[in-house]
């Protein structure tokens, strides 16, 4: 990659790391948030469902506004707003409905991130895929850091602490947009440009399974850290005898929940490889496929067979991330790279949003694992979908 790439990838790469650990934070706080507020599970999980909603529909004016202004502008007005509503979460921890506000806050300009940094990527780096790949790893690492660093910061200080955390981290990315000079790449003009080359009917097809596949991605990174908690004792006093004794329950479950995002990692980009090697419809498809056996260990097991059943999983369903971007890059106008984008958050992480109450409301009535079974149900669908975009395109250049 030439110079330009790598400014491109050095700016994304960071702002996709804060865009998941924003996202993050929350779910590794449910439990001491619900002793703090003295909530219900399912009512400390409704807290965050504006945050997860904003995230995901108002991808789409974001990935617009992408389109006319730039992508630099917007990037740093998600760090300078996000880093802002996370010392609003800090101030207002302690009432319900301004953290709530404060959440969808976050949320809110968090979503901005994926539009703006993958459109760039898709407009400005010449090797889609390994590109989406090493954004992808960074993203992961977001993944991974925010329920350790979140379990640490709250172990020491208290969740107060952790929102202070977010938000320099966030002012950190911001003071990174004046350090760092990216030249983005023109913005394609004309009637060609905004050609899809009869792709929409493929486009639409991607956009559910996106959808199916969003709902997987925020049911899973909403209840894991919960998860591990209550659902396996015995290696958390294994993890004690091994030299962890006097370690908080939540902290070893956010341990946990870091080692399976950081195995994701690893994830995106073997996705990377195979989606430059190969055809990345069939990686798409059988990343997905494969996928199908783990969620479904994961809804009936506890203790280390949860544990690697969740490894698997979610080494599948990250890694399928730099192919699936890879056919958003493929099946839209070259215009609107960014609105395509922002179309595809609007289903992943707006109609995934459902999940944050799905999840709530299937804890109550039969347990948090159970969770996992409404999963496989989406995964199975998803499959389906992906076999209907196959079936649709003969190849995908």
């Amino acid at each position: 990659m030439n110079q330009q790439e790598r400014g491109i990838l050095a700016v994304t790469c960071f702002g996709h790391f804060l865009s998941h650990f924003n996202m993050l934070v929350f779910p590794a706080l449910v439990l001491p948030l619900s002793n703090l507020l003295n909530l219900t599970m399912a009512q400390t999980l409704a807290l965050s469902f504006w945050q997860y909603l904003l995230f995901g529909i108002t991808a789409l004016p974001w990935g617009l506004a992408s389109d006319r202004f730039g992508a630099r502008p917007m990037l740093m007005l998600f760090f300078l707003g996000a880093g802002l509503c996370g010392l609003g979460a800090a101030a207002f921890l302690e009432s319900p409905w301004l953290l709530s506000l404060c959440l969808g806050g976050v949320g809110l300009f968090s979503g901005i991130y994926h539009p703006a940094g993958l459109g760039l990527i898709a407009r400005g780096v010449e090797r889609t895929s390994m590109g989406m790949a090493y954004n992808g790893i960074f993203g992961n690492l977001g993944l991974a850091a925010a329920p350790v660093i979140t379990g640490l910061v709250f172990w020491v200080w208290g969740a107060r602490a952790a929102y202070v955390v977010l938000a320099l981290l966030n002012f950190l990315g911001l003071a990174s947009m004046f350090a760092l000079r990216v030249e983005e790449p023109p913005r394609a003009q004309g009637a060609e440009a905004r050609s899809a080359n009869g792709m929409w009917i493929p486009f639409m097809i991607l956009l559910v399974a996106m959808m199916l596949g969003g709902f997987a991605y925020r049911s899973t990174t909403v209840t894991l850290p919960a998860l591990f908690e209550l659902k396996t004792p015995f290696l958390m006093e294994w993890l004690r005898g091994l030299g962890w004794a006097g370690v908080s329950g939540n902290l070893l479950a956010t341990s946990l929940t870091s080692i399976i995002f950081v195995v994701g990692a690893v994830g995106q980009y073997c996705g990377g490889v195979f989606g430059e090697r190969h055809d990345p419809r069939w990686g798409y498809f059988l990343f997905h496929a494969v996928s199908l056996p783990a969620v479904l260990i994961m809804a009936w097991t506890a203790d280390l067979p949860l544990f690697l059943a969740s490894l698997v999983y979610l080494f599948l369903l990250l890694g399928m991330q730099p192919m699936e971007n890879t056919l958003v890059a493929r099946l839209s106008p070259p215009a609107f790279k960014h609105s395509a984008y922002g179309a595809k958050f609007v289903f992943t992480f707006g109609v995934g949003s459902l999940a944050v109450l799905m999840a709530g409301e299937v804890e109550m009535l039969w347990g948090l694992s159970q969770v996992f079974s409404v999963v496989a149900l989406a995964t199975l669908l998803l499959v389906g979908t992906i076999a209907a975009l196959i079936a649709r395109t003969r190849t995908v250049s």
